[in-house]
């Protein structure tokens, strides 16, 4: 008996041990996990997400820069595919057994149940042939999508490129890309992404067992409608940003123009560049590889990026914050013998300028004036106190805009380099550096380092006479024409108004007969600063900013040629013409005889410098069999041939910035 009721517990005790186990695995696939539940809902009610079409770029008069073509996406739920015709399938795609496999299984490690993409960006015409054979295809869908398009094929590093989320950009977005979606990844496209994407949809649809839709769930109760991007006004004026382009191509360097009465900027050229459609489409991927091997580097965005030595077109700030401390006046000269004696060595000024005022030695930038104002700075509190009368200089300095990010609206904006006072300290020791010991910064050289972008903010600060507004790309999202409050604001610089005249006027001697001379625009009285940055690198970069007309000024410009010597020979011609353009519409015959053809064909580019594991990879090609040598005699005849179509008096002749 007692043996009956042992066993009656032991077995009733297995039966509840079973239960419990199906209790338990029944709540792992109800509510643990989702596999069954999304497999079922698939089956039932598929979710379609609607993309919005990306808001398009205008530039200032209403051109369209950027806008949207449509494309489709082939979807697949891996979990549903059934047998089918494989060969038939990839004929159609265009893709091969091997493509076909990778692809599924890159959508199975993303989730057997979800949807994912499995092939990107079809034309509606591969759309349409493959939407009336979907019903051969269990499993896969289509799904609308947009790719942006570029009419001008223009203002490429301006205007950036979307790609693919990666996953560090869908862990940043906290959920809201997915694999598959499209970001703003450079440029504008990256600063105004959350304005350009819109707002999602989504559909939900029924499907039956024979994977036909049957209408939208519950009537499209829980269906959203995609909203469209904003649409995003540029400051650009595609005219003159295009002659830019021309007027750059076969160059290395950077054209920025700012108009000084709302800090907008209206030319950002980036040299060398490349036509935006290439990152566009199927074949993104293979041209991208190939622009980032370019040795000339055109995802560098050298208007904001690119740092170099300012040059002489920096002494107009150096004589604005001497007026400003009443340690010159305008009409103090100075004698110029030809050189400078900064302590024991000499700082040579190529030309004997005699006996110049303040004007004077910006027309003739005369190194000798502004090392004699830049001693009188940064010994006003006497030698033993450098370090302080450097640092507020450096303080003046920066309230331009030299040495500080201006915070433009797209990313990677650089800071260029004021050194501090603890830099010096460093090299030198502290104690042990005078105003003789960094006598180059007097005339924009040394350590100092600028982007175009702060060059042309300068000038744009000179032309309003004591302020300037940040300088940014956007000036409208859809009907609103302020964009940030920031971009309203005047930013002084603690230069009183009266200082600027003498300056000024020294500046337009430059362009009247100076060494921009040649660059005069009959009837336009333009007030710039030719330059000479020094480069340790190779030859010279020419360097030219301005301002025009002097009264109501209307554009501010820096043009940067790297590696082609005077600033009067290359930059100011350029910048002349880009400033004509603006004003008038058109570029008139120059007493000078310049005209643009003759800088648009001018082949300037720099040699490259090959490094010797780049030697050794080209030695090892044997497919190729092409030495050095032959590279380099290829170069020489392209440069040769380019010279030879166009006619020498085109050309300014060469002139050092102080002659």
């Amino acid at each position: 008996m007692n043996s009956f009721f042992e066993r009656r517990y032991i077995i009733a005790g297995i039966f509840i041990v079973l239960i419990l186990v199906l209790l338990a695995r029944l709540f792992y696939i109800q509510v643990v996990d989702d596999r069954y539940y999304l497999f079922a809902k698939n089956n039932v009610i598929r979710r379609y997400i609607q993309y919005p079409a990306r808001g398009p770029i205008l530039d200032r008069t209403g051109k369209i820069m950027v806008q949207n073509e449509p494309v489709y996406d082939i979807t697949v739920v891996p979990k549903q595919v059934k047998a089918f015709d494989t060969v038939e399938f990839c004929k159609l795609l265009g893709i091969d057994r091997a493509g076909f496999d990778k692809r599924m299984e890159k959508a199975r490690k993303y989730s057997p149940y979800r949807t994912s993409v499995f092939e990107k960006q079809i034309a509606p015409q591969l759309y349409a042939s493959f939407q009336e054979r979907l019903s051969e295809f269990p499993g896969f869908d289509t799904q609308p999508r947009s790719l942006r398009d570029y009419p001008d094929s223009a203002a490429a590093q301006f205007l950036g490129y979307i790609g693919e989320a990666t996953e560090a950009i869908i862990k940043r977005s906290g959920g809201y890309y997915s694999p598959g979606d499209y970001v703003g990844i450079t440029g504008v496209e990256k600063s105004y992404e959350t304005v350009l994407r819109g707002q999602r949809g989504v559909q939900n649809l029924i499907y039956d067992s024979h994977n036909a839709p049957k209408g939208h769930y519950a009537n499209g109760v829980y269906d959203t409608a995609a909203v469209a991007g904003q649409r995003l006004i540029s400051s650009l004026d595609m005219k003159i940003q295009k002659l830019g382009e021309k007027l750059m191509t076969n160059k290395v360097g950077s054209i920025v123009a700012i108009e000084p009465s709302t800090g907008e900027i209206l030319c950002f050229v980036s040299s060398p560049t490349y036509n935006p459609n290439l990152l566009v489409g199927r074949e993104r991927g293979n041209n991208a590889a190939k622009l980032y091997k370019d040795p000339y580097k055109p995802f560098f965005t050298r208007p904001v990026q690119a740092y170099y030595p300012p040059g002489s077109s920096f002494k107009p700030l150096s004589a604005l914050i001497g007026l400003q401390e009443g340690l010159i006046k305008p009409s103090d000269t100075y004698n110029c013998i030809g050189y400078y004696m900064a302590g024991n060595h000499r700082v040579k000024c190529t030309h004997v300028h005699g006996t110049v005022n303040l004007a004077g030695a910006i027309a003739g930038s005369c190194n000798g004036y502004f090392n004699m104002v830049f001693a009188k700075v940064l010994n006003a509190k006497g030698g033993k106190n450098t370090d302080d009368s450097y640092t507020s200089w450096k303080a003046n300095v920066n309230k331009f805009g030299f040495g500080e990010r201006l915070g433009v609206d797209i990313p990677s904006e650089g800071k260029g380099l004021v050194p501090t006072a603890k830099y010096y300290d460093k090299m030198y020791h502290k104690g042990g550096w005078r105003s003789t010991t960094v006598a180059s910064l007097a005339i924009g050289q040394g350590e100092l380092l600028a982007t175009p972008l702060q060059l042309a903010n300068i000038e744009a600060t000179i032309a309003n006479r004591g302020f300037y507004y940040k300088p940014h790309l956007i000036k409208a999202i859809g009907d609103k024409q302020v964009i940030k409050h920031e971009y309203t604001v005047k930013n002084y610089v603690g230069i009183d108004a009266q200082y600027f005249e003498p300056v000024i006027n020294g500046m337009q001697s430059v362009v009247d007969y100076g060494t921009g001379q040649g660059s005069k625009i009959p009837g336009i009285v333009m007030c710039g600063k030719t330059g000479t940055a020094q480069n340790p690198h190779g030859k010279n970069h020419s360097l030219f900013v301005a301002f025009a007309p002097r009264d109501n000024p209307k554009i501010a410009i820096a043009v940067v040629v790297e590696n082609s010597g005077d600033g009067g020979t290359w930059a100011a011609p350029i910048a002349s013409f880009i400033v004509e353009q603006y004003l008038r519409g058109s570029i008139s015959q120059r007493p000078s005889h310049i005209f643009p053809e003759y800088y648009i064909e001018k082949n300037l580019l720099p040699a490259i410098i090959l490094k010797p594991a780049d030697k050794a990879r080209i030695k090892a090609d044997s497919l190729k069999k092409v030495s050095l040598d032959s590279i380099r005699k290829q170069k020489q005849d392209s440069v040769k041939k380019a010279a030879l179509r166009s006619a020498q008096t085109a050309m300014l002749p060469k002139r050092r910035d102080d002659e």
